[in-house]
Parts: structure tokens; sequence; C-alpha cells
């Protein structure tokens, strides 16, 4: 699983752990088929597990809850997630900064 999908879906799931994989997929932007494999894989490494609730239109749902192995691997993710993104910003800011120049340059 990428980092950012890895990133976010567990991120998701501890902020709203009642979301359905269909709110889960349009929220990440992806297929619930990949929703639903990534899901299956928190699951078979012990990051995450299922319990049923009944929800408000009284209907049997899943609830997905981080374990305690899922939180240290969300925090893992979160800081390689953030050192991407920093190189990312970094990486544009020198971009911003040579287009900067070269506009001075063609005046």
């Amino acid at each position: 699983m990428q980092d950012e999908v890895h990133y976010k879906l567990l991120n998701l799931l501890e902020k709203k752990p009642e979301s359905t994989q269909r709110e889960l997929a349009d929220n990440l932007g992806v297929s619930v088929g990949k929703i639903n494999y990534c899901l299956a894989a928190l699951i078979d490494k012990g990051q995450i597990k299922i319990d049923n609730f009944i929800n408000s239109n009284k209907k049997s749902a899943y609830v997905y809850l981080l374990t305690p192995k899922g939180l240290k691997q969300k925090a893992k993710v979160t800081i390689r997630f953030l050192e991407r993104k920093t190189q990312e910003y970094e990486q544009l800011q020198k971009e911003i900064e040579q287009l900067r120049l070269e506009v001075k340059r063609q005046k």
C-alpha cells in the first residue's frame, strides 16, 4: 500500500471509524475494491479490527478500530508522509524561485 493512501486511510479510520467502504473510497479517490483490499491488508497486519454496530437506520454496520499496532504504524507512516511532502515543498520552492528569476531576466 502506498504511504499516502496508507496514511490517509488510517487517518480517516481514526477520525470516523464508522465510515463505509464507499465513503472511504470517495474520500480517498480510489475504488471500493482497493479500499476492501487495503482494509483486508490492515486487518491481516493487526493494524485495525472490525466490530459490528447498529447504525441509526437500524441496520447492522461495521466500525473500523485502530489497534495499538495500528496507532504505532500510523505514527510511522505520518512521519514518512510528512518527510516526503516536505521534500516536495522544498523542490517546489526551488522551481518557483527559478521561474521568478527567468521572468526577471525576460523583462
